[in-house]
């Protein structure tokens, strides 16, 4: 199993009843307020590089770059656990483990993703999921 927690034997209503709960978490309030948080930790990094695999170990993924951006000690948090991962930065675990996914294997497993890459990639589903408002 993956740092997600995502496996591949899910049963139909399983992963509608989860496609479900990740696509709510994704457009709720608290969802949407951190996504646009973590577009700006993006857009901050001083080097447009996402590590996969952990939070923060030379270099940040997607969730940590908004770790490092609240100043979060994230050596004490356990990056293979979608649900401590959610209750550290206030989201629900389907968002957790939905950008770890994105993050980590997204790409493909046989991908040579540069971190360079993975960050561009990131940035642009994060901006892809953040609702706009037209007035």
């Amino acid at each position: 199993m993956s740092r997600s927690g995502y496996s591949e034997d899910c049963e139909t209503w399983d992963m509608i009843r989860w496609r479900g709960a990740v696509k709510s978490a994704i457009r709720g309030a608290r969802g949407q307020a951190f996504l646009q948080e973590m577009l700006a930790a993006l857009d901050a990094m001083p080097e447009h590089k996402l590590v996969e695999g952990e939070l923060e170990q030379d270099g940040v993924c997607a969730i940590g770059a908004v770790g490092r951006a609240r100043g979060v000690d994230m050596s004490k948090v356990d990056a293979e656990d979608p649900d401590v991962v959610a209750q550290v930065f206030g989201i629900a675990p389907a968002l957790a483990a939905e950008i770890v996914f994105e993050n980590d294997e997204a790409a493909g497993y046989w991908s040579k993703e540069t971190p360079e890459a993975r960050w561009a990639r990131m940035r642009k589903w994060v901006a892809s999921q953040i609702k706009t408002t037209q007035g």
